[in-house]
Parts: C-alpha cells; structure tokens; sequence
C-alpha cells in the first residue's frame, strides 16, 4: 500500500543529486551515446521496417482515460497474486537475452534489482550468464526461466529441469521464435550477439548441449546456438511433453490471437503472456495492447494473463491493467537503465514506471488494480471501451 500523501513522488527525482533520465526517450538517448551502435540497435530496432514496434505504441497511444474525482485516493493499493505469492507491484522483468552486451554484471545485476524491488524475474535462454548464476546472484528473488524450443528437443528438457533444480518457479515457453525475426538493423550494423558469444551462459553449462558438440572449440559452441535457438516445427504436442517433464507452471509468452489462448486452457497451460517480442519477430504484427481485449474475454480470469511490448512508463502499465492484464512485464526500459547504472539504473527505471503507475491511479479516480477494471476507458475516436 502507498500513501499518496507521503511526500510527492515526482518531487524526489527532481531533488534527486544525480540527475537519471526519467523517461524513455531521455534513457534511450542517453544509451545511444554510451554504448556501441551494435549493441544499441540491437536492443532498440524492430523487424522488418518496425511496423509493430510503431503498432506497439500507437496501440498505447489510441486509449484514454475518463478520471472521476472527488474520491478519497490517499491510499493506493498495488499488491497482485501471481501463483500463490504475493507482489507489491504488478510489474515483471520481461526476458531480454544477452545482457551482457551492455553492462559486465548482465542478467546478475537484473535480477539483484528485481530482488531488491520485489518483482519476478525472467531469465532469457540466451543469457550471458547461467541460471544457475543467477540463481546463486539472488537467492530470494522470485525467478522464472524463459525457454527457447532446441532442434534438439533433449537441450530444451534438460534447461527445464535445471531451472527447477535452481529454484526458478516457472517455465514461460516462448511461441514466437520459430525463426529469427528479420533484423535489418542488425544488417546495417554488421552484429550478431550470438555470434559473439553472449549467449553463452546456459548453453556452456547445459550437459546435453555441450555432449551434442563435436568439439570444445568457440567456433562449435556458436555453430551449436545457431542450429539449436530455434524451432520451426514446435506445437502442440512439444508444449504437453513439456507438461510432463516438469512440476513447474508453464506460461506461453507471444499468444496474441484468441484461438491460441483457447487452445492454451484446453492444454492446461498456467498462464499466458500477451506479447509480439517487443516487435522484434514479425513485422506488421497487431500490437500486444489491441490483442488483450480480446485473449482477456477469452481467458475469462482461468489463468493469470501478463502483457509486454510497448510497455514504456507506468501510465502504459495503467491501460494494459485497466483492459484486463493481470500484471505487465517490462523490458527495454530496465535493459536501458542497466546500461547506464548496472543493478542501481534498472531499480530507478522500474521504480519511475512503478511511481508513475502509482501516481495515474491515484489520478484516474480509485485506488486499486481491481478498481482500475472499472475506470472508464476511450478510444481517439470517442468510442468507449468499457
């Protein structure tokens, strides 16, 4: 709970000694001058001619809020339950892979802020470092491992059962990623992390993957990420295999048709993740706030139901719950800050998304994730929504 008479939560950036980007842009200018243009374009650029990465944000930008005043908002209340546990905020640490690329510490200094602000946390396959790593980085994180299918299904299954052994709490199969999106940017600029080694952390320590090598050369262990991150043929079927080789809840991450969330609950999946990849796969894809509306009716409240992509402040955070998410994940934003100041840049950006989500409930006229279900919602055109 938050008392929003404590003192203003603006005011505290703005007496801040050191200066830290606020927004989004700001963090992304501010990156671009730091690090290389590799690993910049990288992280900001979409697929294609990012269509979806402008859909992401024009989604955002096509609802409104209609506040009512006169209510007493002192108290804001931001709890939500994700599989029996209990989360001051509703927001995630979306999976974003080789984090390396900006910051030496990577995914260990994530997932320390995402200890220290009490957030799950979502490991990529592709990290710079281990599971097990970060596992040991921090111990009382809630941690989930996002997985990619393998070509070699028995490396899939074998980085399942190493999260459990990790105590990661949760598998978030990614549905997207059947091929690599196409990246021009990464064209334009001659880089690929793969390549270069900064996925490496689960696979060098995966037995199966390191067994299916035909040598311990730098060049194997590439060619062997290369033919393994990926695969075209994933279904159905892999996702009930994985049910039975795990005690684990599984998410789907990239459900953005309401068939596929029907399928999901028939399948007996625990939760989904509405999401386009942050527009990094297909381009010309819906953005994940229009797909929402619609895998919410679907859903029904039988599983929880989390969004990213295009989540850039907390007043995007706001809409995604008010049209029915249950908790929203962020990912470029921290990626950013940890960029700039490690472990302490990605606690500031998410307590600035958190803080500004704050602030806007307060402002819509309730005081509560379940309140904001209740708000009356717009579209540009006057249409409303709900």
């Amino acid at each position: 709970m938050t008392n929003t008479t404590d003192g203003d939560l603006l005011l505290k950036n703005i007496t801040a000694q050191a200066p830290f980007p606020i927004c989004f842009a700001d963090l992304e200018k501010a990156v671009a001058e730091k690090i290389p243009a590799g690993p910049f374009g990288y992280i900001r650029s979409g697929a294609g001619g990012e269509q979806t990465l402008r859909n992401n944000r024009s989604a955002f930008e096509k609802y409104s809020i209609v506040p009512r005043f006169l209510n007493d908002v002192s108290n804001v209340h931001t709890s939500i339950n994700l599989f029996g546990k209990t989360y001051p905020t509703p927001l995630l640490f979306a999976p974003v892979g080789m984090n390396g690329m900006v910051h030496e510490e990577g995914e260990l200094a994530a997932v320390r802020a995402a200890q220290q602000l009490n957030m799950p946390y979502i490991q990529s396959t592709v990290s710079t470092y281990a599971l097990e790593d970060v596992a040991e980085a921090a111990p009382s994180a809630t941690k989930w491992f996002q997985l990619y299918w393998s070509t070699n299904e028995e490396i899939a299954f074998s980085m399942a059962a190493r999260a459990e052994s990790a105590g990661f709490e949760a598998i978030v199969l990614t549905v997207d990623t059947v091929m690599l999106g196409w990246r021009e940017e990464d064209v334009r600029n001659q880089f690929s992390p793969l390549k270069l080694g900064y996925a490496k952390g689960n696979y060098m320590n995966d037995p199966v993957f390191m067994a299916s090598l035909p040598n311990d050369s730098f060049e194997s262990y590439v060619q062997g990420v290369l033919q393994n991150v990926f695969h075209p043929t994933l279904n159905w079927e892999h996702v009930r295999e994985l049910k039975r080789r795990t005690n684990l809840p599984i998410l789907l991450k990239g459900i953005l048709h309401p068939e596929d969330a029907k399928l999901a609950l028939e399948n007996g999946i625990d939760g989904i993740i509405v999401s386009n990849h942050g527009g990094r796969q297909l381009d010309g894809v819906i953005g994940s706030l229009d797909a929402l509306p619609a895998i919410v009716s679907v859903v029904n409240g039988q599983i929880p139901i989390i969004l990213d992509s295009g989540v850039y402040r907390g007043m995007d955070a706001l809409k995604a719950l008010a049209l029915g998410a249950d908790a929203v994940a962020i990912g470029r934003p921290f990626i950013y800050g940890l960029a700039l100041e490690g472990q302490q840049g990605a606690e500031k950006v998410m307590t600035n998304i958190y803080d500004e989500l704050k602030v806007s409930i307060a402002l819509a006229g309730t005081t509560s994730i379940e309140g904001l279900r209740t708000i009356t919602l717009v579209k540009n055109d006057g249409t409303e929504v709900k």
